[in-house]
């Protein structure tokens, strides 16, 4: 049995170094884990190249051409059939033209696509911190867990040495000396359980980071974020939360497609420039001629129809959509204000309770050494001691988790 408990207790402290291998030197460690996180993603990758692309797309907005100008270059000779010495070249060049309205469309609507690009990397951002916190606190609530499995075989070892040393001594008998092996057995059995858990959530949070997780205290839960700013209050407009703000954008640019839509009636026009060179017969004088070209399509009639009613849809779905998501998030920025209420006067009944068990622990702990109690009674208030040490470490982590929360309704990253 002793070399049970001893294997146990090595299994609980191998795990302790693998989740609390290395300490961060910074005050933040879960915002130094969201930075890490986020280097590690597809997304932050991509996002200065669609920025690189939005940026460009403005250039061709800017330019004075609706497209690039072509260059056409022509021959016409008899070589091949009467070879009277015929022969014409031609030399010109088209220009695209804008249509009235069109180039300040494509200047907005370019300016949309850039608008776009930068919250939809602060909504990124926002997600992933949503995924970091909920792999933080499993970790940490694994973690506390962890601990209390070795406090509880740790306890149950030294119960059970003493009601072994009793038993021989003919103090207790063999049915005690059983029970408190039984208690013992299943303290262990339980911290093998909640150890594959916290490998699991260890696991989980070193996907994201790629790193070694700071050294948790066991008293209080590590990488606290700090409680939003009263003027980030519930009830205030969430026009800063980055989800609002991405669909936000994606409306302006929705709303620009629709302007563009209504500029372009037709094809671009094109002024063509060019110039012919051409000779009769042989021997005959070259003569040089300049023209002046403009090609006007016809409109495009249902088609444009059909492009306006797609993105005004697009605009009004996305314009209803921002207004569903506003009142969403204040409504979560008022639960999870009030879930924080509630969760601190949990952890105060949590810390009253524990200081009581760990009270009645060490009287019944002293009487039942002088004998004064039997062992039923000292294992029942070991088994509510352990609960009460459980309820308060699970509050002190639901508080901290809720106000991290609360940073998140509100839109706000790890610091």
């Amino acid at each position: 049995m002793r070399l049970a408990t001893a294997a146990i207790q090595r299994t609980l402290l191998s795990l302790f170094v693998a989740c609390l291998s290395l300490p961060v030197q910074a005050a933040s460690p879960l915002a130094q884990a969201f930075s890490a996180a986020w280097e590690r993603q597809p997304a932050a990758a991509g996002l200065g190249e669609r920025g690189r692309a939005a940026v460009a797309q403005q250039q061709v907005a800017n330019a004075w051409t609706a497209a690039p100008p072509s260059l056409g270059v022509a021959t016409r000779s008899d070589r091949f059939n009467r070879n009277r010495g015929a022969l014409e070249h031609e030399l010109g060049v088209a220009l695209p033209l804008w249509l009235p309205g069109e180039r300040s469309a494509s200047q907005a609507l370019a300016a949309a696509d850039l608008g776009i690009v930068e919250r939809r990397g602060d909504a990124l951002r926002l997600q992933l911190a949503q995924a970091l916190r909920d792999a933080w606190w499993n970790w940490q609530a694994s973690h506390n867990e962890v601990a209390l499995a070795a406090e509880r075989v740790a306890a149950a070892t030294r119960l059970r040495d003493d009601v072994a040393r009793r038993f021989r001594a003919g103090d207790l008998s063999r049915a005690d000396f059983n029970a408190a092996a039984g208690v013992l057995a299943q303290a262990e059995a339980q911290a093998a359980e909640v150890s594959v858990v916290a490998a699991q959530a260890v696991f989980r949070l070193r996907s994201l980071t790629g790193q070694a997780l700071p050294v948790a205290n066991a008293g209080a839960p590590a990488g606290l974020d700090p409680e939003p700013l009263p003027a980030s209050a519930p009830g205030v407009p969430a026009v800063s939360h980055p989800q609002w703000r991405e669909l936000q954008a994606r409306a302006q640019r929705a709303d620009a497609e629709v302007e563009l839509a209504r500029q372009q009636t037709r094809a671009n026009p094109e002024l063509a420039v060019s110039t012919r060179r051409d000779r009769g017969a042989g021997g005959e004088a070259v003569d040089q001629t300049w023209a002046l070209a403009l090609r006007l399509p016809f409109g495009a009639g249902p088609r444009q129809d059909a492009r306006i009613a797609s993105a005004r849809a697009e605009a009004l779905e996305l314009q209803s959509e921002a207004l569903r998501l506003q009142e969403r998030l204040d409504y979560e920025g008022e639960l999870a204000a009030s879930q924080v209420a509630a969760a601190r006067q949990q952890l105060a009944a949590a810390e009253q309770r524990a200081a009581l068990a760990r009270e009645n622990r060490a009287f019944y702990d002293k009487s039942f050494r002088l004998g004064e109690s039997d062992l039923p009674t000292r294992l029942r208030i070991e088994a509510e001691a352990f609960e009460a040490e459980r309820a308060l470490g699970r509050a002190r982590i639901a508080l901290a988790q809720g106000i991290s929360q609360w940073r998140q309704s509100l839109g706000l990253l790890p610091e």
